[in-house]
């Protein structure tokens, strides 16, 4: 049994066929509007991880300065 994923099985019809329903289905101006959704929510991602890391180095930082 094969264990590969589902996309490295797909030849090149297949996948210029999943394009071509994708279209069909959400129409050409959807997609840029799906697209920069899908930017803003891995840019507000990205955002929220650096936060985070800050706030580690900070609390860090805090530790570091008690201990001496």
């Amino acid at each position: 049994m094969l264990t590969y994923p589902l996309i490295l099985m797909l030849g090149t019809w297949e996948i210029v066929a999943i394009v071509a329903i994708v279209l069909l289905l959400f129409g050409g101006k959807k997609i840029p509007e799906l697209m920069q959704g899908l930017g803003k929510g891995v840019k507000s991602f990205k955002q929220g991880m650096n936060e985070v890391e800050k706030e580690i180095k900070s609390v860090e930082d805090d530790v570091k300065k008690e201990e001496k």
